[in-house]
């Protein structure tokens, strides 16, 4: 069972048991058991679906918050693209960096100039392995968990380029040291996250051995103090700002427009990204090139840890990512001289991306072959409803469960009642049934 650290957390006191989550999670990490939610960490990706789908707000993100800037003697903050959508009486970001300033950070580094970075990265990247195709985009950490838990065989198809959050942390982090004088331990570097993965991905990197990003704060945690500071005429300027392209991230396809390739394709909402993945998995898209997968609807817009309407956000993304035209070219122009200055491997994915066993039937061969076949025999016997009133989010997740001593088979309602069928077909002929000393006395 994996150990790592997970962002989405279950508030059991909340809790009603009403099984919406389980036909939602992506991985099947979640099952009911006596009238409470509960997750299986290795499976869980840290998508948040279960967060957005809960009506009793039983599940949460667990984040960093701004009284930890105070471990640190120099704060920066990292806002994703998502949040200067999130703000409609923002005046523009320059207004919305001013806020996060005022609210305690020292510096702010716009993202969107990471993922300016991660756009000159992918270009060499999918140039330097011209044989391997499709490329799927490594900027989603939840569809890369969904790929290590669900598709291990495509990992090695996922894009060896750190996230925009990673890109712009670790410039940031080079040059307040470098300009500072700070030792690099006692800067606090910060993302403004829109989503659980991130968190996640802060506090247990994918496949690096040190995560350059030391918390991350939610969205929807400071948007109240952010929206209060709105309309106040601040103003004030990043280390780097991104392009027009580098805040269309924010987006689902934003990449891709970013990248200006051919032969590509963009998929948001995690139950399509699991669709999609299955249609690569079977060798279905080989011919396509590149992949943007976002777990979030819309894209990073849509995050969990968001506030605003996906759709509005959407549109107002478009609109602030016009107004920052004019810079682009400077941008992206900065952008290619740092990748050419650091080197790309500064900004490659560190160690290996390996497979997440998420259930293990049992450890030794042939007791796990003879499991397999009761679950096969089980499952033929089961309905195959999905119906989850078992507490398990598919008949064959139920089977899975009974196999491996989590469940017991009556726990499905129509096993039970074949089961009381049974029992009272046996109390019915006991009943009819003499005792041996009345049939004896009968006889005389």
């Amino acid at each position: 069972m994996e150990s790592r650290f997970h962002s989405v957390a279950l508030l059991e006191e909340k809790c009603k048991g009403c099984t919406n989550c389980i036909k939602r999670c992506p991985t099947e990490a979640i099952r009911v058991r006596e009238g409470k939610a509960v997750i299986n960490a290795a499976r869980c990706i840290d998508c948040g679906e279960c967060v957005r789908t809960c009506e009793n707000h039983a599940k949460i993100i667990i984040a960093n918050s701004l009284e930890d800037l105070r471990q640190y003697d120099y704060t920066i903050a990292l806002p994703a693209p998502a949040l200067y959508s999130q703000l409609e009486r923002a005046s523009g970001p320059d207004e919305i960096v001013w806020a996060l300033q005022e609210i305690g950070f020292d510096e702010v580094c716009d993202v969107s100039f990471g993922a300016d970075i991660v756009t000159e990265c992918t270009r060499r990247h999918l140039k330097s392995f011209p044989e391997l195709r499709p490329v799927i985009s490594g900027a989603c950490p939840a569809v890369v968990r969904l790929i290590q838990v669900r598709f291990p065989n495509l990992l090695p198809h996922v894009a060896r380029v750190e996230s925009p959050m990673y890109a712009a942390a670790r410039v940031a982090r080079a040059e307040a040291s470098g300009r500072l004088g700070i030792p690099d331990e006692r800067i606090g570097v910060f993302f403004i996250t829109p989503c659980a993965a991130k968190v996640t991905a802060v506090l247990a990197p994918l496949g690096s051995q040190k995560s350059y990003v030391n918390g991350a704060i939610s969205i929807s945690d400071i948007y109240g103090d952010l929206i209060t500071r709105m309309g106040r005429g601040g103003t004030a300027r990043t280390m780097h700002r991104g392009s027009s392209f580098g805040f269309g991230w924010a987006n689902s396809s934003g990449e891709l427009k970013a990248l200006g390739l051919n032969n590509v394709l963009a998929v948001d909402g995690i139950h399509n990204v699991l669709d999609l993945l299955e249609e690569v998995d079977d060798g279905r898209l080989a011919g396509v090139d590149y992949i943007e997968a976002l777990a979030c609807p819309a894209g990073c817009v849509g995050g969990p840890a968001t506030v605003e309407n996906p759709f509005v956000a959407r549109a107002r993304m478009i609109k602030i990512s016009e107004a920052v035209e004019a810079d682009s070219a400077q941008a992206r122009a900065e952008a290619k001289q740092i990748v050419d200055e650091y080197g790309e491997d500064f900004f490659a994915i560190e160690g290996e991306l390996a497979a997440v066993a998420g259930l293990a039937i049992d450890p030794r061969l042939e007791v796990a072959i003879a499991k397999m076949s009761e679950l096969e025999r089980l499952l033929a016997e089961l309905p195959g409803l999905d119906c989850g009133a078992c507490g398990s989010p598919t008949c064959r997740a139920h089977a899975e469960d009974v196999v491996c001593g989590y469940a017991s088979e009556v726990d499905c309602v129509f096993k039970l009642r074949e089961a009381m069928e049974e029992v009272a077909e046996e109390l019915l002929k006991l009943a009819k049934t003499d005792l041996p000393s009345l049939q004896r006395r009968n006889d005389r």
